[in-house]
């Protein structure tokens, strides 16, 4: 699940060639970012680069798609270790989409801010990821509000707006400002709690 302790490198599904590029496109852009600063920080020639990757496309393709992946099993196995309670499950999505968004921040903030990158069918399928991720809170707000736990009258709405409150994270969220990952967690727990009408 979301681990409290997971830190702010990539996931082991990255290469560091990967990181590499991540790096690069988080701190010039996708379209500032040449081939041969990528291999540069990788260590690599040009040539040895392109042993690995084929394109600068594919390497985004590869980091946007490991990281919804790695929030979709997290997610899930967040959600099983909550049990059935609508109101656990909803907080345990909760804390495990901001301490992704904080931890894993970089990854995060490219799954966001580079989706205009991607080529059509890869922006497509990176689109159909993230359905499939808010799905998940779709399903645990629609389930609260039948069962009386929370009251608002546009689950839709609330459920979208604590979804992006949470994966705005990645795109303000330093780790070495005021607050840490667990500070904010219970933070945007009671603000996601009132969202839906819930107790906090």
């Amino acid at each position: 699940m979301c681990a409290a302790a997971r830190t702010t490198d990539a996931p082991p599904a990255m290469t560091p060639i990967l990181r590499a590029a991540q790096h690069c496109f988080v701190e010039q852009g996708y379209h500032g970012t040449s081939i041969r600063v990528i291999a540069t920080r990788a260590g690599l020639s040009v040539p040895g680069l392109y042993h690995h990757h084929r394109s600068k496309q594919e390497m985004l393709q590869a980091i946007v798609r490991t990281a919804m992946e790695s929030l979709h099993q997290q997610s899930v196995e967040a959600l099983d270790a909550a049990g059935e309670d609508p109101t656990a499950r909803f907080d345990a999505l909760v804390a495990c989409l901001v301490r992704f968004h904080a931890y894993e921040r970089e990854q995060a903030f490219l799954a966001y801010s580079e989706i205009r990158s991607l080529d059509d069918e890869a922006r497509e399928a990176h689109i159909g990821r993230r359905d499939i991720q808010q799905r998940l809170m779709d399903t645990v707000v629609d389930s609260g509000v039948a069962r009386g736990l929370f009251t608002t009258p546009h689950p839709v709405e609330a459920s979208r707006a604590v979804v992006t409150m949470c994966t705005s994270v990645a795109q303000w969220y330093r780790s070495d400002g005021p607050l840490t990952p667990e500070a904010l967690v219970e933070r945007y727990l009671d603000i996601a709690r009132m969202t839906v009408g819930g107790r906090h």
